[in-house]
């Protein structure tokens, strides 16, 4: 397959007349996700079972709460090229829909990494990049529409959430040529709002409940279906819909695709556990994830080797087969259950680590990780085996501003009892009153982290970079931290739609200053902990407004780029350059 045909540049798309021409039968989707040199997965939602066809490629529908989707795996492709596809079902075709005027969607396979030479030579061992590709990052969407009062500022109404850095981003493609499109688009938390939910899909849930007598508020959603209203209503939208069906993927989840603070700490999980509606929330939560998340981040071979999509589509109705892993998946959270979402992708001399920092935590006293010891282990093989450059992914970062992460030593020393057992109760309410959970309140895990970032850097076969990627905190920024043996670049992106109010803002800004340093470290020695700070220095930032960030790699060199969302002419999104830095 050649690619002669879809290398022109798509401009001048009339994007309102796309909005009602995909056919019914397509219910969501194309979303490209997992692309490798020579294999793809497209997955899908259609209205009815049936066979879906991606490039003389076919997957059986399964189904889930009377919900029917696909994966289709395309395998056998020529590495390197761009390849134009379709989606069919029943052998009719649903996307593009007839009379679309949008671009086509297309698929663009990843060059075939350099090779070892046979003698083992040393300068060879590593993949060098020696062209450009880049990694589209962000977190924290809030789904609405692209109009008034929604794209308004939060500080100015109630309903507002700003301008959507993805809608504006597609925009951009629109009028970009393939090649100039990001390599990867990494989502680190907070695809949904579970615990907000969006206006649309608030309104079904509040007409439901209504029906249903069901007096539980329309913000948290109730179970299966209604966290598939969120998805809908975040990934329906025409220019989304065609940026995700060009643009592989791949998502990680944080609290609020669940609910918020999920998995803070022991006493959290005590509570909730007792509320009459999580069982279902919880379940529903796991399982969608899975549905609309989790598979797409998967390799082919990892698919197969887990069987679990395999069993789904052999059956008429899968509902139960996934309620029961899910129910399994979260009955030991925090003990961790067995179930790894953690992933690896690899991009052109790039390799992504994604870490699941939520679901497997371990929250007993005094044993506090991020993640368990076995799946630990698991994310430090994948870094240890990654040749070129390294970005470890991990929803809430690592490395935060000293004071902060002084704040966060004292939350857990305290909860631990370094105050005895009365401030240990008051420690838990503060810690959850102040979101303190970055890695830095797990203190195992931290120390773990950095001795990893050590080990790598000190190897003979070091990354050329490495940076920890992250989001939830509303706030971007690039921070470097020096090392015994080498340097970490710590990159924040978050909100793409869903920014801080001022008073917020304050708070953040006061957490960072000089002062909130030395009110850090008073609160850490009054517990007696070891200093542990990571003396980063932020570079860049902090940034408040709704953004994305882009890791932009070449050769041996990784430039950053962070661009605020911003109204454009014409009911078109804009994006605005606010920092440009080589991380170097």
């Amino acid at each position: 397959m050649n690619d002669e045909a879809t290398n022109t540049a798509v401009t001048n798309i009339d994007v309102a007349s796309t909005e009602s021409a995909v056919s019914k039968t397509l219910v969501l989707g194309p979303l490209l996700r997992h692309v490798d040199e020579t294999s793809a997965t497209i997955w899908v939602e259609i209205s009815a079972p049936g066979v879906v066809e991606v490039l003389d490629s076919q997957a059986s529908t399964f189904t889930i709460a009377a919900r029917h989707y696909a994966l289709v795996i395309v395998e056998d492709l020529e590495p390197g090229v761009v390849i134009e596809y379709d989606v069919r079902v029943n052998g009719e075709r649903v996307w593009p829909a007839a009379g679309s005027e949008m671009p086509p969607s297309v698929i663009r396979t990843r060059r075939s990494p350099a090779r070892k030479s046979p003698a083992g030579d040393a300068a060879e061992a590593q993949t060098t990049p020696t062209h450009t590709s880049s990694v589209l990052l962000g977190s924290c969407r809030a789904a609405a529409p692209h109009e008034p009062p929604y794209t308004l500022e939060l500080a100015f109404d109630d309903e507002g959430r700003g301008v959507d850095s993805l809608w504006a981003h597609g925009h951009r493609m629109l009028e970009q040529e393939p090649a100039s499109w990001p390599d990867l688009l990494l989502l680190v938390g907070d695809q949904i709002y579970a615990d907000d939910s969006s206006p649309e899909a608030k309104r079904r849930i509040e007409k439901r409940r209504e029906a249903n007598g069901d007096d539980l508020e329309p913000e948290i959603v109730g179970g299966y279906e209604e966290y598939c209203w969120l998805y809908h209503e975040a990934w329906s939208p025409p220019i989304e819909r065609w940026l995700l069906s060009v643009t592989p993927s791949a998502m990680i989840f944080d609290d609020h695709d669940m609910i918020d603070d999920w998995n803070i700490s022991e006493s959290w999980v005590s509570d909730t556990r007792q509320e009459s509606w999580w069982a279902e929330h919880a379940v529903g939560g796991i399982m969608s994830y899975w549905v609309y998340q989790h598979i797409g981040n998967l390799s082919p071979d990892r698919l197969r080797s887990e069987g679990l999509l395999e069993r789904l589509e052999q059956v008429d109705d899968g509902t139960e087969i996934l309620r029961s892993w899910a129910e399994r998946s979260e009955e030991f959270t925090p003990v961790p259950g067995g179930y790894r979402f953690s992933f690896t992708r690899h991009v052109d001399g790039v390799t992504v680590v994604s870490i699941d920092c939520r679901n497997g935590r371990v929250l007993e006293r005094g044993k506090r990780r991020m993640l368990d010891v076995d799946e630990w282990e698991w994310i430090c093989d994948q870094a240890r085996s990654a040749e070129g450059h390294l970005v470890l992914a991990t929803s809430l970062p690592v490395f935060v501003a000293d004071g902060l992460h002084d704040l966060q030593v004292w939350s857990e020393r305290v909860c631990d009892g370094a105050w005895g057992s009365r401030f240990a109760r008051l420690g838990e309410r503060i810690r959850r009153a102040l979101d303190l959970e970055d890695w830095s309140a797990f203190g195992i895990s931290y120390g773990l982290f950095v001795d990893l970032m050590e080990e790598l850097l000190a190897a003979d076969s070091s990354p050329l970079s490495i940076v920890v990627a992250s989001g939830d905190i509303h706030f971007s920024y690039a921070s470097r931290i020096d090392l015994d043996s080498g340097k970490v670049w710590q990159v924040v992106s978050s909100p793409i739609r869903n920014a801080l109010v001022p008073p917020e803002r304050g708070v953040i800004r006061f957490s960072i200053s000089a002062f909130g340093r030395r009110i850090g470290a008073a609160l850490r020695r009054s517990c007696r902990a070891p200093e542990t700070r990571p003396g980063a220095e932020m570079v860049v930032g902090p940034f408040f407004a709704n953004n994305m960030a882009e890791l932009i790699y070449g050769g041996n060199r990784v430039e950053l780029v962070i661009e605020h969302a911003t109204p454009g002419e014409e009911g078109r999104g804009d994006l605005a350059e606010v920092a440009r830095i080589a991380l170097d």
